[in-house]
């Protein structure tokens, strides 16, 4: 963990409220496990579809919640029932676009990249270039809605295979041919591997690895969740760019009367900087973590891996990117500077071109952190060069 040797902001009280204010960004969230409530019931009652089990927006986000939250493989099957019966259809899946893209943008998220699996949600006659193309709007129109309320993100979108199906090459492709340098728009980025690891060998998916590597288009898989660090090191191997979830990088330490000792495996996510997209609600709420006390996060933080902290599924843990900063402020003492670098972590390996990064840095994150760190006016000592070293890897 980045800290700096000052009395600083990391001093200062941190509350959610202040937090809420502070520009974010998000790496792992998935669309389909963010949609509103509210949204879910228009789209049933537009549609016929009468097997949601409640009609109130309250009572449909706790129940969406509460079967999540039992670790029940059944309850979670009931759950992804009704969210992919009610998404079948082009106008839904832009609907759950923008407003995943606005309701990002409401939380102070200045980047964001949301991710779908195209082929859940071709029961009703669509294509994967539908899907796409879909989410492309979707994800253009919740940066106009968001800017229409004086918000600005960057949205941008990760195509998902899953690892317990066969259509990863096929799924490569779309990406391929929708990534910015072979698209008329910039909206969809990379690949991304998702699903049960285990009994789902990554190497079921190679021939969408070769691919993307010879295309050059970027990847992120999913490993190291309920799969152990086998599953990260094939993740690797095939040459992802980012690890999804991954906090099982820790079965690959050793502890020693000096300390903590890191293996090969785990000194190379380490040392080459491979990114951690950590879930700390969603990994207690899935069962892979026991209790929030438990999670890994500021170990591998504190060890010097490249930790992001992400929301996964809104509607199901029923989170924010806020409520996820608060988890680490609540239960490891985080502080502000701490906040900062793991914004700057998830931005510097964004999927989006280094001049779009940097603008974001520049004009979004690093002024509102800036503001909050500077108190000089209150005739206390100015922390602003100690940020600007952490902003530039001091």
């Amino acid at each position: 963990m980045h800290t700096m040797d000052v009395s600083d902001a990391n001093s200062q009280q941190v509350e959610a409220r202040v937090v809420a204010g502070l520009p974010k960004v998000v790496l792992h969230d998935h669309i389909v496990g963010g949609i509103r409530p509210e949204t879910l019931i228009e789209l049933a009652e537009a549609q016929n579809y009468d097997d949601l089990p409640y009609t109130n927006p309250d009572e449909l986000a706790a129940w969406f919640v509460k079967r999540c939250d039992s670790h029940c493989d059944k309850n979670r099957a009931e759950v992804e029932k009704h969210l992919l019966a009610l998404t079948q259809t082009t106008d839904a899946i832009i609907r759950i676009t923008r407003e995943a893209v606005l309701d990002l943008a409401r939380d102070n998220v200045v980047y964001a990249e949301l991710r779908i699996s195209p082929e859940r949600h071709l029961r009703k006659g669509l294509t994967l270039q539908d899907v796409a193309d879909a989410i492309a709007e979707g994800l253009r129109d919740g940066e106009d809605a968001a800017e229409y309320e004086g918000k600005t993100i960057t949205a941008r979108g990760i195509i998902c295979a899953r690892r317990d199906e066969n259509r990863s090459e096929e799924i490569a492709r779309l990406v391929v041919d929708n990534v910015p340098e072979n698209s008329d728009h910039p909206y969809l980025v990379a690949f991304g591997l998702e699903g049960p690891e285990q009994g789902n060998p990554i190497e079921n998916h190679k021939e969408a690895f070769d691919l993307l590597r010879r295309k050059l288009a970027p990847s992120t898989v999913d490993a190291g969740q309920t799969g152990g660090v086998d599953s990260i090191r094939k993740a690797i191997i095939v040459g992802c760019n980012r690890i999804g979830h991954g906090f099982r990088i820790y079965e690959d330490f050793t502890a020693t009367l000096d300390g903590i000792d890191l293996q090969f495996l785990s000194g190379y996510v380490r040392d080459q900087r491979i990114p951690l997209e950590l879930c700390p609600t969603s990994n207690v709420q899935t069962g892979a973590v026991d209790d929030i006390a438990d999670h890994p996060f500021p170990l591998l933080d504190d060890l010097g891996f490249t930790c992001t902290v992400n929301t996964d599924n809104r509607l199901l843990t029923g989170t924010t990117m806020t409520d996820e900063m608060m988890v680490l402020v609540d239960n490891f003492g985080y502080g502000f500077t701490d906040l900062f670098q793991l914004v700057a972590n998830a931005l510097e390996n964004a999927f989006v071109d280094l001049p779009t990064r940097e603008q974001i840095l520049d004009t979004q994150v690093y002024p509102e952190f800036l503001r909050l760190t500077d108190r000089d006016n209150d005739g206390e000592v100015d922390v602003d060069e100690e940020v600007e070293s952490v902003l530039d890897g001091g």
